[in-house]
């Protein structure tokens, strides 16, 4: 799916590698505005070309004092300022802001960490729905704290212990929160996001998984030519089931799916399964049932990293034999892999900014396609690669494969 398709103002989220920034994503989204994460250190057109109306700098680990502190790239700021971008900082991201723009950080006298009670200095802005001297509870995690703002900016409210809590420059469209709005720490934290991202930004909150399921539609569509066929691998959960139920709806039985059965199945889950694949969901299915060749390979084998790769591997080899016999009956190679890929995968595939790894930690190696043999040359089909797992099930609902779903994976 094209961002630039979704009927919602986009808001981008700049990751410093706190542990809150899918959070902030989902938070965002539960309002009906479309939100992406990509990292903090991108290069300018990698977010200009997304067009956002807001951008949000996330949390992180990070002090802004240390020479490799990740932060924006160069002409950020007067980029945001020349297109009418609202920016806002959370923790880390308000820091960086004020050091970036000339205000001044220093380690702070008082570190805060946990629930810090807050009080609104002005009700204009980002709290514009509260009252001068209103208090809040919210959630705090930071060690320096600011000494000076940039020229511009005001201090809204302050923490208990009288370090700036949250700032502004409505002007240029920059604002600031110390704490984090987005955990249920914050009691009134969505209150502050939706005020900012409707009655300050006028974002327009327009995602719906009704358009998300039609707008996949069309570019499968798009993608896969009227010869091409596209093959499956088909787990019985959820996200594998909604990726190939909506490429089917979009191509018809020029999909192919294959469900493995490896001897690690439930009792009559093989059988369960395909009843529900063929009867209900009117997939095109082929069963193999590799459970011998599976628990051969695994017999004494006690690392988890080994099995995975042993299962991959299988995995890989069947369905290696199925794209070949597919291809002797089609009298042509498929063209198209379907993958289950879900937002928080394309997420965690990149390393946190600052961490100093070039890759992520190994997590479901077993999982990965990178081990597919060079000669079938299929390109991927990703249908959900934008979605959290409750949206991929708000999805299945409209596709009426949910029930069905439900029983095999939970």
């Amino acid at each position: 799916m094209d961002p630039k398709a979704v009927k919602s103002d986009l808001v981008l989220i700049l990751d410093y590698g706190s542990q809150y920034t899918h959070l902030i994503t989902r938070r965002i989204r539960s309002l009906s505005v479309f939100s992406l994460t990509i990292s903090g250190t991108s290069p300018l057109k990698a977010i200009t070309d997304l067009n956002p109306t807001v951008v949000i700098l996330s949390g992180g680990p990070h002090s802004v004092h240390t020479d490799d502190s990740p932060s924006f790239p160069p002409g950020f700021t007067e980029w945001a300022e020349a297109h009418g971008v609202f920016v806002l900082g959370i923790c880390y991201g308000l820091q960086l802001i004020v050091q970036r723009l000339g205000g001044v950080v220093r380690v702070g006298e008082k570190q805060e960490y946990g629930k810090m009670e807050i009080v609104v200095e002005s009700n204009s802005g980002i709290f514009g729905s509260n009252r001068v001297g209103d208090r809040q509870v919210v959630w705090m995690s930071h060690g320096d704290e600011v000494a000076k703002l940039p020229q511009g900016f005001r201090v809204v409210a302050q923490s208990q212990q009288g370090v700036v809590a949250a700032i502004e420059s409505p002007e240029r469209r920059f604002y600031g929160l110390q704490y984090h709005p987005e955990v249920t720490h914050s009691p009134g934290g969505m209150e502050t996001l939706r005020y900012f991202l409707f009655d300050v930004c006028g974002v327009s909150a327009g995602w719906k998984m009704e358009n998300v399921m039609e707008e996949e539609i069309k570019v499968i569509n798009s993608t896969v030519a009227p010869e091409d066929h596209v093959i499956c691998a088909l787990s019985g959960g959820v996200d594998s089931t909604v990726a190939a139920t909506l490429v089917h709806k979009a191509i018809g039985d020029r999909l192919h799916c294959i469900f493995v059965d490896n001897g690690l199945l439930r009792y009559k889950e093989q059988e369960r399964v395909m009843e529900t694949f063929e009867k209900d969901l009117h997939l095109p299915v082929t069963c193999v049932d590799a459970s011998e060749q599976f628990l051969s390979k695994l017999k004494g084998v006690v690392d988890p990293e080994v099995k995975r790769k042993i299962i991959g591997k299988e995995f890989i080899c069947i369905f290696d034999d199925f794209a070949h016999e597919l291809e002797k009956k089609l009298g042509r190679k498929p063209s198209y892999l379907v993958q289950g890929t879900l937002y928080p995968d394309v997420i965690e595939s990149c390393p946190p900014p600052g961490s100093g790894r070039t890759h992520s930690h190994t997590i479901k190696s077993h999982h990965n396609v990178g081990g597919l043999p060079k000669d079938m040359k299929l390109k991927l089909i990703e249908p959900l690669k934008l979605l959290f797992k409750d949206e991929v099930l708000a999805l299945s609902f409209l596709l009426s494969c949910m029930y069905h779903a439900l029983i095999f994976c939970w």
